[in-house]
């Protein structure tokens, strides 16, 4: 089943218990893709879905880490729910080894060497390593392998 297709199934499980949170969190990710299909005009893949789900996830991290400095507990929880909800549309996570080992195996693909090959290195790495990795885990996996 694709990834599209269990998020809409989902939707209605949440539905059919009643899951108020799960459901608002559901819909809104189901609201982002209809945006992205509706701008673009295309229909999504399960890479796309990824994407989406992913830059999701920042948003609610940062909004965490704002609510957190205003000393609004309550907002914060409520990102930590939807946070977690849609941490489940990702696919499971490489370890700090995994990225480092396959960053490595790119820069020796390419050929790359000093931090001025930064922009080529992270272009292949994202195309491998997209949801599969944390983004920033991946920048500075590939700083270091530049520099050593």
């Amino acid at each position: 089943m694709a990834l599209k297709e269990q998020i809409t199934e989902d939707m209605k499980n949440a539905m059919r218990a009643k899951d108020s949170e799960r459901l608002g969190t559901i819909r809104l990710l189901l609201s982002a893709m209809k945006q992205k299909e509706v701008d673009e005009r295309v229909v999504l893949d399960d890479a796309a879905v990824i994407a989406i789900v992913d830059k999701l996830i920042k948003q609610r991290k940062d909004s965490i880490e704002a609510f957190q400095k205003a000393e609004r507990k309550d907002l914060a929880d409520k990102e930590a729910a939807e946070l977690v909800v849609l941490q489940a549309y990702l696919p499971a996570r490489l370890s700090a080894d995994e990225v480092a080992a396959a960053v490595k195996a790119i820069v020796v693909e390419l050929g790359a060497s000093g931090p001025g090959d930064m922009g080529k290195v992270m272009g292949a790495v994202k195309a491998k390593l997209a949801g599969k990795a944390d983004m920033g885990q991946v920048s500075a996996a590939v700083k270091a392998a530049l520099a050593g």
